[in-house]
């Protein structure tokens, strides 16, 4: 290749030949820095803008093909891309980038990809980013995503779904960019989300049965048309064991000798035993044991864990007139009858398997008929030393 310095003219460019032996030549105007005519063997001619970028490497900017644009409109292109240049650097660099900067829709797969290595039920992503995310952002690079469209698209969602919803389309969202930003992927230097605000919203939907209400709804399971509702429904209460737990429980997990029911996989990913009380014990042995099953309250018809029992569900909650009551709220009715019979937060927490003893602490308010009766004893106590040292100072 070539390279020969010259006052670039449209007269000069359309002379302008491959010097003969060469496959190209170069001709570089000397009013402009980096403006190149470019020259093939084969008669084709191209305009560039070439520069030196900050690590010492020549790059080339592409302006037009000869026949394609007039010289004029070259050389204002020319001296716009050598502004750029001395501004910004390297302007070759920032359109590579660009073209390396995935889709959504790229990135959406890579996440749920790598959900599947560590997560219990990675389908529940997979669902919130098909169905959410990759509709409305799929198509759009990392780099075009930003705050103000987040924030728009979230205030239009807050009007077809739950804050908690919203919320969780949001985090899943951030995760998706905080996930881009530690695989160095371009165009996810900066997490858009990050500066949208979470919107302040009360998720305390805390529902307690009453003693009277627990016994109407047994009684509505038993007579249900499901012939395992009320063993599942007494087992929940009886527990506090979360729905899934219990319909995926298996015989050998269980030890009637002991007391107790292991669940080798819950929520947390750890394992624990869960004490099983005196009427606990009793609904366990009146199970029917079906042979060759290993589940503990399968579907007598296929003989396999319950998929849903939603419909039976609401059928026994309107005949026990706890209408919105939901299957999670015997979770915290369990606890509840556990905190007003003067157990502690901790040990309810161990029982129910919290992570932490934050997740406990929602059910503090109702031992308070137990913590007075505790503090009103100790004041008496106290009372009582009081009057005695009164007496013997008198």
């Amino acid at each position: 290749m070539n390279m020969t310095k010259v006052t670039l003219s449209a007269a000069k460019c359309a002379d302008a030949t491959c010097q003969y032996g060469k496959k190209k030549t170069d001709y570089w105007d000397k009013i402009v820095p980096g403006f190149v005519l470019e020259v093939r063997a084969s008669g084709g001619k191209t305009y560039y803008l070439r520069y030196i970028d900050p690590h010492g490497k020549q790059r080339q900017l592409k302006i037009g093909k000869y026949e394609a644009i007039t010289f004029g409109a070259a050389k204002v292109k020319a001296r716009k891309l050598r502004s750029e240049v001395e501004l910004n650097g390297n302007p070759a660099g920032r359109k590579e980038k660009k073209k390396a900067t995935p889709t959504y829709a790229e990135l959406a797969q890579q996440h749920i990809d790598h959900a599947k290595t560590y997560q219990k039920r990675p389908e529940n992503t997979e669902a919130v980013l098909n169905t959410h995310l990759v509709p409305k952002w799929g198509k759009h690079r990392l780099d075009e995503i930003t705050q103000q469209d987040i924030s728009k698209w979230l205030a239009e969602k807050r009007t077809e779904y739950a804050p908690a919803t919203v919320e969780k389309l949001r985090m899943m969202l951030g995760r998706s960019f905080e996930l881009a930003r530690q695989w160095n992927i371009p165009g996810a230097e900066i997490n858009p989300v990050r500066a949208v605000p979470r919107f302040k919203f009360d998720n305390a939907r805390e529902r307690y049965l009453s003693k009277d209400e627990a016994q109407r709804l047994l009684r509505a399971c038993k007579g249900s048309s499901n012939p395992q509702l009320w063993a599942i429904v007494s087992l929940l209460l009886y527990t506090g064991a979360r729905k899934s737990e219990l319909l995926n429980a298996k015989w050998e997990h269980v030890d009637l000798e002991q007391r107790s029911w292991l669940i080798p996989d819950s929520k947390t990913g750890k394992a624990r035993r869960v004490p099983l009380s005196g009427p606990a014990a009793q609904v366990i042995e009146g199970l029917a044991e079906i042979p060759n099953c290993p589940w503990l309250l399968p579907n007598p018809e296929t003989r396999k864990p319950y998929n849903t029992i939603k419909r039976a569900w609401a059928t026994a909650r309107k005949e026990a007139k706890v209408s919105g009551l939901r299957i999670h709220d015997l979770r915290h009715s369990a606890a509840s009858f556990m905190a007003n019979g003067g157990i502690d937060l901790f040990t309810i927490g161990r029982i129910l398997g919290h992570a932490d003893h934050q997740s406990t602490m929602r059910y503090s308010h109702l031992a308070n008929d137990t913590l007075l009766a505790a503090v009103e004893a100790g004041a008496a106590g106290i009372g009582e030393a009081a009057q005695n040292g009164l007496s013997n100072w008198n």
